[in-house]
């Protein structure tokens, strides 16, 4: 009977770490399968006089992302849903997420969301900023 039993278990995939689903295992891991707890990856750089923000947001629309500029804070924020449908001679699995998300950013003292560009490109984000000029604050400390 224990073999019985392991067996089928194997054959449900539950004995092999739910390997045989296909990417599960790597989803259950990245949070895809979370339902309203994904924050998107966001980066900030200096390019040339630019300054960028962008924002990775994988299987996402352009229609489905808002980006505001208000209080010298960056808001990306938007809803995602994905539904999965595997089909199989041996099993039919369908999986369904969705959920809002948002990131605020703050933006360097001097950043003015007037002359911003938003681009949206292969499930990633980017917002320039021209970047503000730097103005050097050096001063002579005193040594006693």
């Amino acid at each position: 009977m224990t073999e019985d039993m392991d067996r089928l278990f194997e054959d449900f995939a539950l004995g092999r770490g739910l390997r045989s689903f296909g990417n599960i295992e790597r989803d259950l891991w990245s949070g895809a399968t979370s339902q309203g707890a994904w924050t998107p990856q966001v980066e900030t750089f200096r390019r040339g006089d630019k300054l960028v923000v962008r924002a990775d947001l994988p299987g996402m629309k352009r229609e489905d992302v808002n980006a505001e500029v208000e209080d010298g804070m960056l808001t990306i924020s938007g809803e995602r849903s994905d539904e999965r449908e595997d089909k199989n001679d041996e099993f039919y699995r369908t999986e369904r997420s969705y959920g809002q998300f948002y990131r605020t950013i703050p933006l360097p003292q001097g950043v003015s969301g007037d002359q911003c560009e938003a681009t949206f490109k292969d499930g990633v984000l980017e917002v320039a900023f021209p970047a503000p000029k730097q103005q050097e604050r050096k001063s002579k400390v005193q040594i006693r």
